[in-house]
């Protein structure tokens, strides 16, 4: 999985959100014609030719007034430059060059980094002659395309991941298993780090966002060889909310590109977030390992069966994928510390888990016979070999008669057969059913 991040930058109303969604396949941003509706900032991954990247949606802003509006674009730029690999810089060919556009290219066109110049709404000829003047800008990259209807992406897409070298294969210095520490800000990541190395590594204060990049710490302890890459990771300290979310969500899925394991980190009085639960999706669709640390467990008052009771609620939010440890810590009583530590290295196990055909088949196709699949339109569907796929994240191939009528209701009774009978805990779990 590359870890290339694009962002896509532009004054609110050119269209970002719509391009987002177009090259996510899905309608994820909130899309409306108001000028700046995308308050959350988005994140996800894109596929192209069998290359993926990061792709970030920096959102409009609603402004008070207009030279706040400035600023505040051009931050939000600038954060994007620093910790993007590329830019798509997207204005729309409707209004035309506006001061605001102006602005921004006054910005971009001092960065090294690559900057894709897109304009949007182009979807008649007419449109295209209007949108030549985007040539006086200065950009050598220039694509013009219209996101609603999709025509011309492609060749943006085919620049893009040009510059995306290929994985690279894995070398023995890649066999350490890597540790990201993720969350929000100030759910004590950089604390957890302390403690468990046992000297003050990272600068902690109660500031938000004190952690200055993603940091990378070689562990030897229990005779475990492992990487702690701590990601809180914000540069200044006067940013504002907003932006803070937005630099630890880039650093944490640059993190996540790096790391076998996730620990996410959650703050016991607030629960899981829908950033968390964006990040923690994020982490699965990128089939990483999970173990979910809920810290401060010592402020929190406690009733009988406090845990369990949590426990239970926060499987809830993380439906369907709810095989995952749950361990609650105080990283200040430095309770439970070395258990997250163990819990990181088993759940490193079961994602390198290797099940032999014989044993697969053993123990599937007796599951496939006590509980056979519906009919549908007729067809019973027959599985007659199972075997498992030389990938990064434990893959299964199921041979069948009609691969295209297995049901996800199906699907899931056998991807919780193989987790019941293999351990794959904590572990995404691919399945692919193949014509026989």
């Amino acid at each position: 999985m590359s870890g290339y991040t694009v962002a896509i930058v532009g004054r609110p109303n050119v269209g970002k959100s719509t391009f987002f969604n177009r090259l996510l396949e899905q309608r994820k941003a909130i899309v409306d014609d108001e000028s700046g509706v995308t308050r959350d900032r988005q994140y996800g991954v894109a596929d192209w030719n069998g290359k993926n990247f990061n792709l970030i949606d920096t959102g409009g802003f609603v402004p008070d007034s207009d030279d706040v509006f400035e600023i505040e674009i051009k931050k939000q730029v600038l954060i994007a430059l620093e910790e993007a690999n590329a830019l798509v810089f997207m204005v729309d060919t409707v209004t035309g060059i506006t001061t605001l556009d102006e602005a921004m290219a006054h910005v971009l066109r001092r960065s090294t980094k690559p900057v894709f110049l897109v304009v949007n709404k182009v979807d008649n000829s007419e449109r295209l002659l209007d949108a030549t003047e985007f040539y006086s800008l200065g950009f050598e990259n220039i694509f013009f395309l219209s996101s609603m209807s999709g025509s011309g992406t492609g060749e943006l897409l085919d620049a893009i991941t040009a510059l995306i070298a290929d994985d690279i294969p894995e070398t023995e210095d890649t066999v350490i298993p890597k540790f990201a520490i993720i969350g929000q800000p100030n759910v004590g990541k950089s604390s957890l780090l302390n403690a468990l190395i046992g000297q003050e590594r990272t600068i902690v204060s109660d500031i938000a966002g004190t952690t200055r990049d993603t940091i990378h710490t070689h562990y030897n302890l229990f005779q475990k060889d492992f990487i702690l890459i701590d990601t809180a990771g914000i540069r200044r300290k006067t940013k504002v909310h907003e932006d803070l979310e937005f630099y630890s969500v880039i650093r944490a899925i640059r993190a996540m590109d790096e790391a076998d394991v996730c620990l996410l980190v959650l703050d016991a009085s607030k629960g899981i977030t829908a950033q968390d639960l964006n990040i923690f999706s994020l982490a699965i669709k990128k089939g990483k390992g999970i173990v979910v640390l809920v810290n401060k467990w010592d402020l929190v008052p406690k009733e009988t069966n406090t845990a369990k009771e949590y426990e239970k609620d926060l499987k809830n939010r993380l439906a369907p994928f709810t095989d995952v440890p749950i361990l609650f810590i105080s990283v200040t009583e430095k309770t439970r510390l070395f258990k997250a530590i163990e819990l990181a290295l088993e759940v490193y196990e079961n994602k390198q888990r290797k099940v032999t055909t014989s044993q697969l088949n053993e123990v599937m196709l007796k599951a496939v016979e006590s509980y056979h699949a519906p009919v549908v339109r007729g067809h019973t569907l027959k599985i007659k070999y199972i075997t498992q796929l030389p990938t990064h994240v434990p893959s299964f191939a199921f041979f069948c008669n009609h691969p295209d009528e297995v049901k996800q209701p199906y699907k899931n009774y056998l991807e919780n057969q193989l987790r019941s009978n293999f351990n794959f805990i904590g572990v995404p779990v691919r399945l692919f059913f193949r014509k026989k």
